[in-house]
């Protein structure tokens, strides 16, 4: 089952987010007018621009999961999507990046400072 491609048409069906390709060459990503939001890589993993405020906050609960990697000084965290509950988690984390972005914690959308985990594992980026 690709996990994320059922994850990607969940949240396609909220009218906060518009479907198109991710700045880091995902064929999906997911965002608002002025943010990057979630991008999917391969068929069980996602990454989410929940913003470094609000990954500092959720800190201590992302830690918890075990289908959540963070990256020191990113805004990006990666979701491996496994099993049901954790399209579950990924749709919790994109209501708060949603709710980050909202409220102007997180800057227009910028690949280069804090892109998401594959852009910077993109040799030559």
């Amino acid at each position: 089952m690709n996990t994320a491609r059922h994850a990607g048409e969940r949240l396609m069906s909220w009218p906060s987010l518009i479907a198109g390709r991710a700045h880091c060459g995902a064929e999906l990503g997911l965002g608002t007018t002025t943010h990057d939001i979630v991008h999917f890589h391969g068929e069980h993993e996602a990454d989410v621009h929940l913003t470094r405020a609000m990954t500092a906050k959720l800190r201590p609960a992302l830690l918890g999961s075990s289908a959540v990697r963070l990256r020191a000084g990113s805004g990006w965290v990666t979701v491996r999507l496994d099993m049901g509950s954790d399209i579950d988690l990924l749709a919790t984390l994109v209501s708060a990046a949603l709710q980050a972005a909202g409220r102007g914690l997180a800057a227009p959308s910028d690949p280069t400072p804090d892109g998401c985990t594959r852009m910077c594992l993109t040799p030559g980026r």
